[in-house]
């Protein structure tokens, strides 16, 4: 039986703000780019991510861990970045119109991360959010999108993937790229993640890779924007989630899996491999 304060926590996650109020890549997609970076790291910085999970009393895997700030929500405003109609992509570090979103999280777990001073706890806690935050900016709808639509959670779908384009997007097309497996899916997809490519993806910045997830959102193969002018406006209808829609933005689903691990697991090496 729920107590009461239980209920009240789940009242509270329910009064969100719309703008905020769904899960980047699924769980699913959270595990595998963890997943990746894990494997991808050095030793001694795996063996300090191994020695930070072991003090956890949720996660016994770093993979697991990087669902953590969705269950419950946590640090909500810091989930995405929200741009403009007519905006064509981030030109500074900040957030636009607001003080923080995923961009300065990112920076600011970083920082927590990398500081000798900090304690075990709290760089637990933002190994766990870094992990998160860089899933989060590498996912097109919602993290990197536009306020008035939700990220495709207001844009309907019909066909293969569930009721809207966000959902479409975190979960039904991870699962049909990888599978179910986060495992077998991080095997499958370091396969094709070769040393130019990982040369190539970490020569950039969070604005970059902000820019990159906005720049697939806004993609006529994703129809979630419909050009008008400097525009980006809202679809009429529903997005038909069809095979061929799947088959199309499955390498894009794939490669932003990718580029999130490999950045990852350059950051953490960057922050605990001295």
């Amino acid at each position: 039986m729920k107590t009461p304060v239980a209920g009240i926590l789940i009242a509270l996650v329910m009064l969100i703000p719309i703008s905020s109020d769904a899960w980047a890549w699924g769980d699913q997609g959270q595990k595998v780019i963890c997943e990746i970076a894990f494997r991808l790291v050095q030793p001694n910085t795996r063996a300090e991510i191994r020695k930070l999970i072991g003090t956890d009393e949720q996660f016994n895997t770093f993979s697991d861990s990087c669902t953590w700030p969705d269950h419950p929500r946590q640090r909500a405003s810091e989930h995405f970045v929200n741009l403009p109609r007519d905006a064509d992509g981030l030109h500074s570090e900040t957030c636009p119109g607001v003080s923080a979103c995923v961009v300065t999280a990112i920076r600011k777990d970083f920082e927590v991360l990398s500081f000798n001073n900090a304690s075990q706890a709290q760089k637990l806690a933002s190994l766990k959010f870094l992990g998160h935050w860089v899933g989060d900016i590498h996912q097109p709808l919602l993290h990197v999108s536009f306020e008035d639509d939700r990220g495709g959670n207001n844009v309907l779908v019909t066909g293969e993937c569930g009721s809207n384009l966000h959902s479409a997007w975190d979960t039904c097309l991870v699962l049909k790229a990888v599978g179910d497996d986060a495992d077998q899916a991080a095997t499958e997809l370091m396969k094709t993640v070769t040393p130019a490519r990982i040369e190539s993806w970490t020569h950039s910045a969070p604005m970059e890779w902000a820019n990159e997830s906005f720049a697939i959102a806004e993609q006529a193969r994703t129809e979630y924007c419909i050009r008008q002018d400097a525009s980006c406006d809202h679809p009429a209808g529903k997005v038909n989630i069809d095979a061929a829609y799947v088959a199309v933005n499955t390498p894009i689903v794939r490669e932003q899996l990718q580029k999130a691990g490999v950045r990852l697991a350059h950051m953490l090496d960057v922050a605990l491999g001295k």
